[in-house]
């Protein structure tokens, strides 16, 4: 179950970077947000707002991250997909052109 958008920690969102193999500047274009807020944000320097934080978290869900909730083993985050399948789909989605293009026959 994942949780609410507003509950993304600084720690969830450095490990959901890890997991992609992500920078703060590829997650500052594909979330829309200025990278030194994300720096701010992941050392804990200033919080993030509830806008910020979904759009963050939109974006690594987009590219394969899964956001565990706070269970009693503590919040975390894992791949949706295989490493190699996270590969893929930034490959693709680096490739342009219209989504589902090449699924036309």
């Amino acid at each position: 179950m994942n949780t609410p958008a507003t509950a993304l920690t600084a720690s969830q969102c450095r490990a959901g970077r890890a997991l992609i193999e992500w920078t703060q500047q590829h997650l500052s274009q594909a979330a829309s947000i200025d990278q030194q807020t994300i720096a701010d944000f992941e050392k804990r320097v200033r919080s993030a707002d509830e806008t910020t934080r979904r759009r963050l978290r939109a974006a690594l869900e987009a590219a394969g991250v899964v956001f565990i909730a706070e269970n009693g083993g503590g919040a975390g985050a894992r791949l949706k997909f295989s490493r190699e399948e996270v590969w893929e789909v930034n490959r693709w989605e680096d490739e342009g052109g219209i989504t589902g293009e090449d699924d036309i026959l």
